[in-house]
């Protein structure tokens, strides 16, 4: 064995383990007043990010989400789905990303074989979800994604959840 082999086992001093979900708090503290995500009209720093992220969260946590449960995401590149990508994993809920492209009855295998429990949706995505939703085995609750940057009018409610309603439902201290 060679002598650097001895005296380093993982200790605080020598091992940190790194996550998405630490880079975000690091990044939070550093450059809190930083220019975290630019979308249309809309822009968030750092800080903001990450309190809107556990707020979502905590949000997940309050309707009965668990660690292991699976929240499926249908949605453009978006500050939502940008935020879901850490508020999923912060309940320890693992995040299934559905690609926009797909048919209604592979969405369907999808959320079935996912046991998903919570599905995030572009409400622009209201007709192949709809479809999708009809011969589902189990309970989603729906959070629709309400772009407020585009007329959303023609498109129809597919939950009985808005996502920036549901969020201001989360606590940032979660």
């Amino acid at each position: 064995m060679s002598h650097y082999d001895t005296n380093l086992d993982k200790n605080e001093a020598n091992y940190v383990p790194l996550s998405p979900l630490s880079f975000l708090e690091r990044t939070k503290n550093i450059y809190p007043n930083y220019e975290a995500i630019v979308y249309e009209s809309r822009s968030y720093t750092w800080s903001e990010v990450y309190k809107r992220c556990v707020k979502f969260a905590s949000a997940l946590d309050k309707i009965g989400v668990k660690v292991g449960d699976t929240v499926s995401i249908m949605a453009f590149n978006t500050p939502e789905i940008f935020e879901a990508h850490y508020s999923i994993p912060m309940v320890g809920a693992v995040i299934n990303a559905i690609n926009t492209r797909l048919d209604p009855k592979t969405i369907n295998y999808i959320l079935n074989h996912s046991d998903a429990k919570v599905l995030i949706a572009d409400r622009q995505f209201h007709e192949v979800i709809s479809k999708a939703l009809e011969n589902v085995k189990n309970k989603i609750r729906i959070i629709d994604i309400d772009d407020k940057d585009i007329d959303t009018s023609s498109f129809k409610k597919i939950g009985d959840l808005e996502y920036e309603s549901f969020l201001n439902t989360g606590d940032e201290n979660y």
